[in-house]
C-alpha cells in the first residue's frame, strides 16, 4: 500500500509542476534566465526557453509514467535521479537565496527556497520508496494500457503547450489575469501585517578603536565621549509585511512622472499595447496593433503601448512601424508578467482587465465592435 500511495503522490505531484510550467513556456524562460543571471551566468540565456519546456516535459512525462505506472522499474531509476539532483540544488539556493521564488510551480503556487528544499526532502523519501520497491509494481491489464495511457496524456501535453506558446497561457496564474481590477488589486489593507525590520548601528570605540554592532534600543548615543557613530547596517527584514498581488505597476511618461491613474479610472475603453523590448517585438504583430489602434482612436477610445526600451527609440519606432499613438515606459519585469507576447494587447475599462491578446490573435479593426461586446 504504501509503495503505492508513495508512486501517485509524486506523480501527481510532477504532473501539477511539468502542466503549470509547460502551458506557460515563457514564464518557465523567464526563471530560467533569472536564475542564470543571479549565478552569473548570462552566456547561456540563450537556452533559457528549450531548457524550461525540457524541464517542464519531463517532469510532466514522469509524472504521468508513475500515477499510470509505465515501467516503473526504469523511470524509478529516473525519478530518483531527478530528486538527488534538485534536491541538492535546492539546498544550495536556499542556503544563498539568489532569487526569492523557486518558480517549481510557476506563477501557479510560489514558495520559498526553504519550503522548496523542504518539499523536496518529503519528494525524495517517496522517490526512494518507490525505487526500492520498483520490482514489484506489475500492471494488472498489461503493459500495452499504461503505453497507451502515458502517450496519449503526452500527446495531449504537448499540444497545450504548443497551443499556450502560440497564443496564451490556457490558464493564467499572473496577477494580471482577465477580470482583475489593478487599483484594488493594488491596495494594502488597514489591518494588513507590516514588515518587521532589525536595525543596527556600528560605533567605534575611541578608547580601544574597536568597532562594535548595537541594537536600536541598545545605542550609545549619551556616552559621546567613548562611541562614536560609524555607519548604519542595512535593515534585516525579521518578518514580511504584506505585498498586495500586484504593487509595481506604473506607467512613465517620458519626463518620468507616473501617469497610470489617468487610464485605470478612465470610463473609456483603453487598449495598452504590451512590447517589452521594442527592437525584438514581432513586427507583423506590431502592424496588426497599429490598425487596430486606428479604429479604436476614431471611435474615442485610449490606445497606448508600454514598453522598457528607451523613450529615445519612440519616434523612431513609432516612423518604421506606423505606430500613430503614445508610448510610455513600464519595468521590463512587469510587462513580461502582464502578458507572454511581445507584443500583446490588454484591454481595460475602470482599471479591470477585460481581454488579453498574443499578437497572433489581436483583432482586425472590422472585429473591434465584436470584441467590446
Amino acid at each position: 500500500m504504501l509503495k503505492h500511495i508513495s508512486r501517485i503522490l509524486l506523480g501527481l505531484t510532477f504532473i501539477f509542476s511539468g502542466f503549470v510550467k509547460g502551458i506557460d513556456p515563457w514564464g518557465s524562460a523567464y526563471k530560467f534566465t533569472d536564475y542564470f543571471n543571479a549565478f552569473h551566468m548570462p552566456w547561456i540565456t540563450t537556452l533559457a526557453f528549450a531548457l524550461g519546456i525540457l524541464l517542464a516535459a519531463a517532469e510532466f512525462f514522469l509524472g504521468v509514467a508513475f500515477v499510470f505506472n509505465f515501467f516503473i522499474r526504469i523511470t524509478s531509476w529516473a525519478m530518483l535521479a531527478f530528486m538527488l539532483f534538485f534536491t541538492g540544488l535546492t539546498f544550495v539556493l536556499a542556503l544563498t537565496n539568489p532569487v526569492t521564488d523557486c518558480g517549481c510551480f510557476g506563477d501557479a503556487l510560489k514558495i520559498t527556497n526553504w519550503q522548496t528544499f523542504y518539499k523536496n526532502i518529503v519528494l525524495l523519501t517517496l522517490a526512494i520508496v518507490v525505487f526500492v520497491q520498483r520490482k514489484k509494481f506489475k500492471s494488472k491489464n498489461g503493459p500495452l494500457l499504461s503505453i497507451a495511457m502515458t502517450g496519449s496524456t503526452m500527446v495531449v501535453y504537448f499540444y497545450l503547450v504548443a497551443y499556450s506558446y502560440n497564443h496564451l497561457p490556457i490558464i493564467d496564474f499572473s496577477a494580471y489575469k482577465v477580470g482583475v481590477n489593478i487599483p484594488e488589486a493594488m491596495k494594502v489593507p488597514e489591518n494588513a501585517p507590516k514588515a518587521i525590520y532589525k536595525n543596527e548601528f556600528v560605533y567605534k570605540n575611541l578608547k580601544t578603536g574597536d568597532e562594535k554592532v548595537f541594537g536600536e534600543t541598545e545605542i550609545p548615543w549619551k556616552d559621546t565621549l567613548t562611541w562614536k557613530f560609524v555607519k548604519a547596517k542595512d535593515p534585516v527584514v525579521i518578518q514580511e509585511g504584506y505585498t498586495p498581488p500586484i504593487h509595481d505597476f506604473r506607467i512613465e511618461s517620458p519626463e518620468g512622472e507616473d501617469i497610470k491613474d489617468f487610464y485605470l479610472y478612465d470610463d473609456k475603453y483603453t487598449f495598452m499595447l504590451i512590447a517589452s523590448n521594442l527592437q525584438k517585438t514581432n513586427k507583423e504583430g506590431m502592424k496588426k496593433a497599429a490598425a487596430l489602434a486606428e479604429a479604436a482612436k476614431a471611435k474615442g477610445y485610449n490606445f497606448i503601448a508600454l514598453t522598457a526600451s528607451s523613450p529615445d527609440s519612440f519616434e523612431a519606432f513609432k516612423k518604421e512601424n506606423g505606430a500613430n499613438f503614445d508610448f510610455f515606459n513600464t519595468d521590463e519585469i512587469v510587462l513580461k508578467t502582464i502578458v507572454r507576447s511581445n507584443p500583446g494587447l490588454v484591454l481595460l475599462k475602470k482599471g479591470t482587465i477585460l481581454k488579453k491578446y498574443h499578437f497572433n490573435d489581436i483583432p482586425k479593426p472590422e472585429q473591434l465592435d465584436e470584441q467590446l461586446n
